[in-house]
């Protein structure tokens, strides 16, 4: 089993962003990073997410954490609602970041993902890691 963890990080919203993962295969550990100008944290954390699952295996059972609620929702919720309405949300406005969400279905579709909601900010070690290099890529 492959551990991910993402994270997405935006010196204001918009503003500077970065993103980081941390991968975790066979007790190896493997930090990716990125960033980007004029972007916002949403942003960030579905690009983590999306860049962390294009360096693996396809086919691999994965257990993905990230503090992020709309990331772990959107992808195991909300984005079955989207798709069946044309990618309008509950409220009939377009889904924001919609290449994102396409990208990112896609490729949850090539792995069996067990999605994992942790507090940021508190005692998971790697989340507060991965928290600080997405950090410092936003300040790139």
């Amino acid at each position: 089993m492959i551990k991910i963890y993402t994270d997405g990080s935006c010196l204001e919203n918009p503003g500077n962003g970065g993103w980081a993962a941390i991968i975790i295969i066979d007790g190896k550990k493997t930090q990716i990073k990125g960033s980007k100008k004029n972007t916002t944290n949403n942003q960030m954390e579905l690009i983590a997410t999306i860049q962390a699952l294009k360096k693996i295996p396809k086919g691999s059972k994965v257990e993905m954490f990230t503090d992020s609620k709309y990331v772990k929702s959107g992808i195991t919720e909300w984005i079955h609602n989207w798709k069946k309405n044309d990618w309008k949300n509950a409220k009939k406005k377009k889904v924001k970041n919609k290449e994102l969400w396409l990208e990112l279905d896609f490729l949850n579709d090539q792995f069996d993902i067990k999605w994992n909601w942790v507090k940021s900010h508190s005692t998971d070690k790697l989340n507060n890691e991965v928290d600080l290099i997405a950090r410092e890529a936003a300040n790139l």
